[in-house]
């Protein structure tokens, strides 16, 4: 009777011993004891937790067993910065308004002697050629005004003298206008004796002061 129990208790040792041969070959390489019979997943206790062999060391630790002793991987790279536009490069600085033509002014002092017959206030040829180099000179520059001045000397009252230089001052407005000057660009006026540039004492004093001055007001084309 006794022979006939040993003998499954002897069979039972034996596969005992063989199992525990195996698990514990298994575990020496893995750090964890392991089922054989599960294609080696590592044996578990009631709440989960893998066995640990008694050599175990965390370098041995599993992503099954121990995941969290694992190296952790390196977090993902930062997103690439957005990179803004350049802004647009401002517009090109206006230019600098050309700047506006400075006024020109040309004085002539026309010999009355030279225009006249004395006394008289009728332009001779000689004196239509002083205007008529004037009238060309109006025609080259942007005209503003005209101004003719007429002056006399002391021979006579100051009230003839008088007329005498405003008749003398619209001859010569009569004459640049036949030229081509616009007559509401040309002002006159007559001063008879009153601006003397010479004395009146002298013949030569006399002459200096029959005259008319003419002053041309533009600016340049």
């Amino acid at each position: 009777m006794n022979q006939r129990i040993l003998t499954p208790v002897v069979v039972l040792a034996a596969g005992v011993a063989i199992s525990a041969i195996a698990f514990d070959a298994t575990a020496q390489t893995s750090g964890y004891w392991t089922n054989p019979a599960t294609n080696g997943a590592a044996w578990k206790n009631s709440v989960g937790q893998c066995w640990r062999a008694g050599y175990w060391t965390p370098a041995m630790a599993t992503k099954e067993c121990d995941a969290d002793l694992l190296p952790k991987p390196p977090p993902p790279p930062p997103p690439a910065p957005v990179v803004k536009p350049a802004p647009p490069p401002p517009p090109p600085p206006k230019p600098a308004p050309k700047p506006a033509p400075k006024p020109v002014a040309e004085k002539v002092t026309l010999a009355a002697d030279v225009l006249f017959d004395f006394d008289k206030s009728v332009i001779k040829n000689e004196g239509k050629a002083k205007l008529d180099d004037l009238a060309q000179k109006v025609k080259a520059v942007n005209l503003e005004v005209v101004i003719a001045i007429g002056h006399t000397d002391s021979i006579g009252s100051d009230a003839y003298n008088q007329k005498l230089s405003v008749r003398r001052a619209e001859s010569v407005k009569a004459y640049l206008v036949s030229k081509g000057v616009e007559p509401n660009r040309i002002y006159t006026e007559g001063k008879g004796e009153k601006q003397p540039v010479a004395s009146n004492k002298t013949k030569e004093g006399r002459a200096k002061n029959r005259r008319v001055e003419i002053e041309v007001i533009g600016t340049r084309k």
